[in-house]
């Protein structure tokens, strides 16, 4: 069986895989919402959804560097990665032991797609055509919902020292946009920044993402001086696609309650 992954490179499978490693966290997380958990052999240390899985499946490193040798040992019969979280040597490296399939997510759009494209591999495409339905839905009732909202010029911090935000061609921009906002920073994907550049800008609003740098709510204070409201919020519901975005639309309205506070 021939396969396309979202880079539209070719996979080559005798039969439907019954030995999983992924090697990003939101997709493990959808791999066990597709009802695979069972086929599911390897995660990455951050594979933290669901929390279990740090007790029943093989550890093999992270999203940018694993130990080869373990994986060998699990004999996958694919091995799920991502353009962005992991690198290219990797999936060479990877290649060499399974046949690899990497995703290129930054909207909704991409992300049904993906969910779409696992379930014609793992034989489940009723169920994951279903899944993909019920985020697009989502989607489509949250933009309904906030479409009258006054747009909000937004800045999303994603790291501490140096100062670094979620720029243009992400996953994370595209789900600012879904919210009605605009984002500030379009140079690059993750650009760095300072408290100058920031008081310059002057967003009406300033996101302090959970991960991968720990925003706390200690830290809203260094902030309040160049924002007209600053909240920190759960990275996982702006960053992590697939099956956690059937709550995350739930989430997204709860947060722009809590800015108009």
């Amino acid at each position: 069986m021939k396969f396309r992954d979202q880079l539209n490179r070719t996979i080559e499978l005798r039969q439907a895989p019954r030995r999983i490693v992924s090697l990003v966290p939101s997709q493990t997380e959808l791999i066990v919402d597709l009802g695979l958990e069972e086929q599911l052999v390897g995660i990455t240390h951050f594979c933290v959804h669901p929390a279990h899985l740090k007790k029943t499946k093989v550890r093999v490193g992270g999203t940018k560097k694993v130990n080869l040798r373990k994986v060998q040992n699990l004999k996958p019969d694919i091995i799920l990665c991502n353009k962005e979280e992991n690198t290219v040597e990797m999936v060479d490296a990877l290649e060499q032991v399974a046949p690899v399939h990497v995703s290129d997510v930054n909207d909704i759009h991409s992300t049904c797609e993906l969910i779409e494209q696992y379930g014609k591999i793992f034989e489940c495409s009723a169920f994951a055509n279903t899944l993909s339905r019920s985020v697009q839905k989502k989607a489509r009732a949250f933009k309904d919902k906030i479409e009258n909202k006054e747009v909000k010029r937004v800045a999303y911090f994603i790291w501490k020292d140096p100062l670094m935000v979620a720029g243009k061609g992400t996953f994370i921009d595209s789900m600012l946009k879904l919210n009605g906002f605009e984002n500030v920073f379009q140079k690059t994907r993750y650009p760095e920044t300072d408290f100058e550049e920031l008081e310059r800008i002057q967003p009406d609003l300033i996101l302090l993402s959970s991960e991968p740098f720990p925003f706390k709510e200690e830290h809203k204070k260094e902030f309040e001086a160049f924002g007209k409201k600053v909240l920190v919020v759960d990275g996982e519901f702006f960053s992590w696609y697939g099956s956690r975005l059937l709550a995350a639309f739930d989430y997204f309205t709860q947060m722009h309650q809590e800015s108009m506070r």
